[in-house]
């Protein structure tokens, strides 16, 4: 087949795509709902205690506790934002895959097992076990707000676009209604199971998307004789030998490759500071779990990722470049109209149903990570000073919590559907690798370190990265950015992480110097042996 027959066979495509199968698409996903609906209420009958509630109390296994990982990592962006910046860009689309994985290795050699040993719940846990408690604990609370906010507000306007291409709800009033019913479910996961009942969502999301995904990529292969360089040859007959090089996105001025090497340091480091990510490490009993966990991750995640692979040129192949750009969704299109091509309304409807369902579960993830942040750093530590008689009520202030910021992050998709939301998920992570992280490794590797340079470091990361993105490309003075018609674009890069990240650890490293507070060292010897050894640490809570 030529590449002028490939294209004008997949015209009808989009339309095909859009709105056709809207009941199927409805009917699968209500399906998911309810069968992690019951899940969720048989778990809640074990969540009693605090511990149950935030860390389900430490009972799930490596392996288990690694598939949930993989399931709250694979966002929709993963899912359909690289699929189809493969089919569009080609090698330069891939190298997004690279760095989400390679990420993982940061994870595993620095983070997961002592974060395990020295906390319980929360970052804030870790942070001020030598530091002054309550200043630490509010900067790290606040932080795990801000990038949690900002991944949320990402996930629920990025529904909007999906909704567009998968049900064929183009108007803004239908959008907006279902992406308060994605709300509502997300809160009603949290508020009902916990962690323990989230984590479960994330295991079947996760081996529904894994699933999916192996099942288009071995047909796309079988329709290549499983022969990768036949594809690859199609598609840049199709695309143009552009998606074999690289340099189709990010090498056209050496400002954008400077911009891909701040986005690459941003997402190989900020994975590691992800607080929901973090918060999944002590749902395990123990450290050696913790790292079993990252393992399966890793294997799960890069597994995937080499499926987008095959996803992404498949799509470029078969539907082209040009109708995929020109798809409702846009390039997230890429996946399900690849789909629609190989399997018509049903496999397009099970993909659908695996988009919203990698929604709905990242946002309970994420919901439910803020709000314990709030309730136990806050709330018990902070204002409460750890006299929190009834343990009961700081799980009553969490769930609270989780209804506040379900709201908010409600009102906030709907208030960002249809626009630009790239830059906040560059927000969150660039935030994570420049606030988060480099008061972590400071606190678990540098005696010296101290309450001055953790708050340097929280503060003063969130505020370069926010103040930075501001005055970005990715907010104005670009076609692509959030308000193209303005234009206040001062700092060239669109991913401030290049320089937000070094800063950081600059800050943390001025504030621990110039201030003469000695209490971070006193402690480090404690915290060393607990961090590495797991003596004293939080035990698993058996029911």
């Amino acid at each position: 087949m030529s590449s002028v027959q490939a294209i004008s066979a997949t015209q009808p495509l989009a339309q095909e795509a859009t709105g056709g199968n809207s009941l199927l698409n409805i009917g699968i996903f209500a399906v998911f709902v309810v069968v992690t609906m019951v899940i969720v209420f048989r778990a809640s009958r074990n969540t009693k205690t605090a511990s149950d509630y935030y860390a389900a109390g430490h009972a799930f296994s490596g392996p288990q506790n690694g598939i949930a990982i993989s399931g709250d990592y694979l966002s929709a962006a993963s899912f359909l934002g690289i699929a189809g910046a493969i089919a569009v860009n080609g090698y330069d689309g891939f190298l997004y895959s690279i760095g989400f994985l390679v990420a993982w290795l940061v994870a595993l050699l620095l983070v997961a097992e002592l974060l395990r040993n020295t906390g319980r719940y929360t970052m804030g846990d870790v942070l001020s076990f030598r530091m002054r408690e309550r200043p630490v604990r509010t900067a790290a609370s606040l932080s795990t707000l801000v990038v949690s906010f900002f991944y949320l507000l990402a996930q629920m306007a990025g529904a909007g676009g999906l909704i567009a291409l998968l049900l064929g709800i183009t108007d803004k009033g239908g959008q907006a209604i279902v992406i308060a019913v994605v709300g509502a479910l997300m809160i009603l996961y949290v508020l009902v199971g916990g962690m323990r009942g989230t984590t479960w969502v994330q295991i079947i999301k996760a081996a529904l998307l894994i699933a999916g995904a192996f099942v288009m990529t071995v047909w796309v292969l079988g329709l290549y004789g499983f022969n990768l360089s036949a594809l690859l040859g199609h598609a840049a007959d199709v695309a143009g030998d552009k998606v074999l090089n690289p340099g189709a996105q990010y090498g056209k001025t050496e400002t954008s490759k400077l911009d891909f090497i701040s986005l690459g340091i941003a997402l190989v480091l900020g994975t590691a500071g992800l607080p929901h990510v973090l918060m999944r490490f002590y749902t395990v009993p123990t450290a050696k779990e913790a790292r079993r966990s990252v393992v399966w991750a890793i294997w799960l995640i890069g597994l995937f990722y080499l499926f987008t692979l095959v996803l992404g040129y498949g799509a470029g192949a078969m539907v082209g470049p040009d109708v995929i750009k020109d798809a409702p969704g846009g390039v997230n299109s890429a996946a399900p109209l690849l789909a629609s091509h190989l399997g018509g309304p049903l496999l397009l409807g099970f993909i659908s149903a695996v988009a919203f369902a990698t929604i709905l579960a990242v946002v309970a993830g994420l919901t439910i990570t803020a709000s314990a942040s709030f309730a136990h750093d806050i709330y018990a530590n902070v204002i409460k000073k750890g006299q929190v008689d009834d343990k009961q009520q700081e799980v009553k202030v969490a769930r609270i919590t989780a209804v506040v910021i379900g709201v908010v992050s409600i009102l906030g998709g709907i208030a960002a559907n249809g626009q630009n939301v790239a830059f906040l998920v560059a927000l969150a992570f660039a935030v994570a690798a420049s606030a988060n992280l480099p008061t972590l490794l400071y606190s678990l590797f540098w005696k010296r370190f101290n309450t001055t340079g953790a708050l340097f470091s929280i503060y003063g990361g969130l505020v370069i990265t926010i103040v930075l993105i501001i005055f970005s490309p990715a907010v104005s003075g670009d076609e692509e950015a959030m308000f193209p018609s303005l234009d206040f674009a001062l700092f060239p890069l669109k991913n401030p992480g290049l320089v937000s990240i070094p800063l950081s650890f600059l800050l943390g490293y001025l504030g621990t110097k110039l201030s003469k507070d000695e209490n971070g060292g006193k402690k480090y010897a404690e915290m060393e042996v607990r961090s590495l050894t797991g003596a004293g640490s939080e035990k698993a809570v058996q029911h």
